[in-house]
């Protein structure tokens, strides 16, 4: 699919921040593309772009709305239905990262024909996967994982790509979900998958390649988060991965969406992702670290990062707050 840009990003109702993180993943890795940000009444996310109207965003050039939110569930909102039609019938194309398809809600079906608009579901796609074969494939690979969802695990990984680019390493990021797709151009959400399918998908996305060609894969979930772990478990046997970097956040009390589940200790994520990892690639090791400090301050930052880098003994970083080239440092090119 080819998404026209630039994008006006849309919030809507976003209970927080992390439910905007898809606008958010858009915005600091393509800030150029997006003329601006719309949100509704109740929204408790920002992106600290201009607020505009449907009307505005127009008159700025903007071609597509993208609904930036990731909720739980990942629904589409009623309340949000009036904008959708606002935005097709102003002449806007409209991309969807939600599990609910917007080509389902026929209103929005029906508009968008008629207005000669576009429709793009980017968590469904047409093309069908083989269950996965587990055959070694040539080439080197790099998964994120971690210890929760939304942890940073795409940042991480198109952070290593970027470095690993710059040292002149053949490198290729696999966006694995819909935010990754709408920065890469391209990929396969593979929570949207059916589950038989998930490893032979990831094995389809990331190929046979030549011998010092990298792919960086991009995580998702957790192994140790109910609702999710069937789609990392998917992950790490598809992805058959040389390499591994461990994703945290340090001042999470419980699992995303889960108050009764505890997050677990990174030492423990690490044995088990190693592990199962080790069921397609029995070489698979974690190489290092990197915690989401946003919410600490430089000092207590850099403090958590050599306390939990001298406990685990990996090199620990923050790929925002240091960069990653501690951990590319650490890949067996």
């Amino acid at each position: 699919m080819v998404i026209n840009k630039p994008y006006l990003l849309f919030l809507g109702d976003a209970s927080d921040q992390l439910a905007a993180k898809t606008a958010e993943g858009v915005a600091y890795w393509r800030r150029s593309d997006c003329v601006g940000q719309m949100r509704l009444p109740g929204c408790n996310a920002n992106l600290h772009l201009p607020d505009l109207t449907i009307a505005e965003a127009s008159k700025q050039g903007a071609l597509t709305l993208l609904i930036g939110v990731a909720n739980r569930g990942g629904r589409l909102s009623e309340l949000w239905l009036p904008y959708l039609r606002e935005a097709l019938e102003t002449g806007m194309d409209i991309a969807n990262g939600l599990h609910n398809r917007l080509a389902d809600v026929h209103e929005l079906a029906e508009l968008a024909a008629n207005n000669g608009r576009n429709l793009f579901d980017l968590r469904h796609t047409s093309v069908t996967f083989d269950v996965a074969n587990g055959k070694k494939r040539t080439g080197k690979r790099l998964l994120t994982v971690g210890t929760d969802c939304s942890v940073g695990k795409m940042y991480v990984s198109l952070a290593i790509e970027q470095e690993m680019k710059r040292r002149g390493i053949r490198t290729s990021f696999c966006a694995t979900g819909q935010t990754g797709i709408l920065i890469a151009g391209g990929g396969i959400s593979v929570d949207a998958v059916t589950a038989d399918f998930i490893s032979g998908a990831v094995e389809a996305l990331s190929p046979d390649q030549e011998p010092d060609h990298w792919d960086v894969i991009e995580g998702q979930g957790s192994l140790f988060h109910p609702s999710f772990a069937g789609v990392s478990l998917g992950l790490l046997h598809g992805a058959q991965p040389d390499v591994l970097v461990m994703c945290h956040e340090p001042t999470r009390k419980h699992m995303r969406g889960l108050p009764e589940y505890p997050v677990p200790s990174i030492e423990n994520c690490i044995t088990a992702n190693e592990a199962a990892a080790r069921l397609t690639n029995p070489n698979a090791t974690c190489i290092g670290i990197s915690l989401n400090t946003a919410a600490l301050d430089e000092a207590d930052a850099r403090d958590l990062l050599a306390e939990t880098e001298a406990r685990i003994g990996l090199p620990c970083v923050d790929a925002i707050r240091t960069g990653v080239s501690r951990l590319v440092d650490c890949i067996p090119i």
